[in-house]
């Protein structure tokens, strides 16, 4: 049997656009050399961070490189508020403030910057949050493209509300807030002129909502993720890992919409692997996964909120397995890199 592909982090090698791509690649760029060096110790990967010594309060980071700015149903600007608010949502918080920071290509013109801060600004307030700091910085022709955007994120979470990405147990119910593939190949479409976006449009949006809204179930809420690098394939795998469970969802029960499964077809993409910036997996005990389901439909970004799966009471730590429209089953990977580059 021949061994896998190692992941190329010799001294002597570079960093792939894969790296970047939320997957294996990712993973291990991260676990062979960024937390050595950083001095970080084992745990699940989450997507925000419990402040030290302050246990309530949550804290996130990201940078926003999606090409192109602008996209059907959102933009950089928003996107990058909608991403951090949802990262602090998946640990159960409520945004508190928000920074920004913008790195802007000589040349840019003034009024695609102007679009996108108050596509930003507009964001920001529609959740509520206010963005109390941040940074802009001008770089030469070349030396970047076009804009980047970094937003940081702190959240207090919603009193018994404390899910993590290692807290998935056995008969736990997969619950799926709504459909996924939208933002991916809607992007997608757009940068590359498939006409595909005439149909489509990026499902970007915070889910802070539906996060309070399960917040009475308290503990009953083991684990919540945003499926956005790597899609729902990539959340599953993360969470059986961090959880060593193994989990199993129904095809017929994963919503693709006809225009995300026309696209993936004629690319050749599997829909499980694009990602979403509006919907959230949930992991839930079975007996609150109907409350579960309730809370989520009673708001219009859950609407079609839906079971896909279970963990499994036995089988093999860390795999997921998807049962096909047939009834035979396949392993879901993990994906190895980006095959959607530059969508977040």
């Amino acid at each position: 049997m021949s061994a896998p592909c190692p992941a190329p982090l010799h001294e002597d090698e570079v960093v792939l656009l894969g790296h970047g791509a939320g997957g294996r690649l990712s993973a291990e760029l991260l676990d062979r050399l960024i937390l050595p060096a950083l001095d970080g110790g084992p745990g699940p990967m989450e997507d925000a961070a419990l402040l030290p010594g302050y246990r309530e309060l949550v804290m996130s980071t990201d940078s926003f490189v999606v090409s192109p700015l602008f996209f059907p149903g959102g933009d950089i600007g928003s996107l990058a508020v909608h991403g951090t608010v949802n990262d602090l949502a998946m640990r159960g918080a409520w945004p508190l403030a928000l920074s920004v920071s913008l790195i802007v290509e000589e040349g840019l013109p003034l009024a695609e910057l102007r679009s996108v801060a108050v596509s930003l600004g507009k964001a920001a307030q529609q959740v509520g949050v206010p963005v109390i700091t941040g940074d802009t910085k001008v770089v030469g022709r070349g030396a970047a493209d076009r804009l980047f955007v970094n937003t940081t994120g702190i959240g207090r979470r919603h009193g018994s509300l404390h899910p993590s990405a290692a807290l998935a147990r056995p008969g736990d119910a997969v619950l799926l807030s709504g459909p996924i593939g939208l933002h991916g190949t809607t992007v997608l479409s757009t940068r590359e002129g498939l006409g595909f976006e005439a149909d489509i449009a990026s499902d970007t949006r915070p889910l802070h909502r539906l996060v309070a809204a399960l917040a009475p179930l308290g503990a009953a809420v083991h684990v919540l993720r945003d499926p956005t690098r790597g899609g729902l394939a990539a959340a599953l795998n993360e969470i059986a890992r961090d959880s060593h469970v193994a989990v199993e969802i129904e095809e017929s029960a994963v919503p693709v919409p006809q225009a995300v499964a026309s696209a993936c077809d004629l690319l050749g993409l599997d829909p499980l692997i694009v990602a979403n910036e509006g919907c959230l997996v949930a992991f839930v005990t079975a007996d609150a996964a109907d409350e579960a389901l309730t809370a989520l439909r009673s708001l219009p970004e859950g609407a079609r909120a839906v079971r896909i799966g279970v963990v499994l009471p036995d089988g093999p730590a860390a795999r997921v397995t998807l049962r096909t429209l047939v009834g035979a089953r396949r392993i879901v990977d993990m994906p190895l890199g980006e095959q959607l580059p530059r969508i977040c």
